[in-house]
């Protein structure tokens, strides 16, 4: 499939990193674990230990946070397979599923769809208002009919969030 990112500044995931050195260090326990243990009962074979070491492979992909970034017009999040880019100046729709692992859905006028965890978007000030604005252009468009009212709620919520956020780091709480 075709790049349809245009060309300008990018913002990233600022925890993203941290999070892949997590999932990383959890696969490298994991495989370092199962393979001292089988080592020390003496049934290390190297069938076992690429059995580990693929199983170790698998956590650290299950555990692999996506990595999001957003530039002027389009979001993106590349995922250890694939990689899946909306265009969020042309938007069609927007949902959210879930409660705790809740999930936001992205869909655009040539058809492009991505999965994003909300709680990125709470994290990330500048990612939140890549998508705000490419929303807001949908929305003057004409193009996003299902799904700006779950944005808007978003929205507060980060905002509450950041107010509470710099309210108390400056004593006002």
């Amino acid at each position: 499939m075709a790049d349809r990112r245009p060309s300008g500044r990018a913002a990233g995931d600022r925890t993203w990193r941290g999070s892949a050195h997590l999932a990383v260090g959890c696969a490298l326990g994991f495989g370092g674990l199962t393979l001292l243990v089988d080592w020390d009962a003496g049934t290390l074979t190297a069938a076992r230990a690429l059995l580990w070491v693929t199983l170790s492979v698998a956590v650290l992909a299950m555990l692999l946070p996506a990595r999001v970034t957003a530039g002027p017009g389009w979001l993106a999040v590349r995922g250890p397979l694939r990689r899946r880019t909306v265009r969020t100046d042309a938007l069609v729709y927007v949902g959210q599923y879930g409660d705790v692992a809740a999930h936001l859905v992205l869909r655009d006028t040539l058809g492009g769809r991505l999965e994003l965890d909300p709680g990125v978007l709470h994290a990330n000030p500048l990612l939140w208002h890549e998508l705000d604005t490419g929303v807001r252009r949908s929305v003057e468009r004409g193009t996003l009919l299902r799904g700006a009212e779950v944005l808007t709620r978003l929205g507060h919520e980060i905002d509450d969030t950041n107010a509470r956020a710099v309210l108390h780091a400056s004593g006002l709480r």
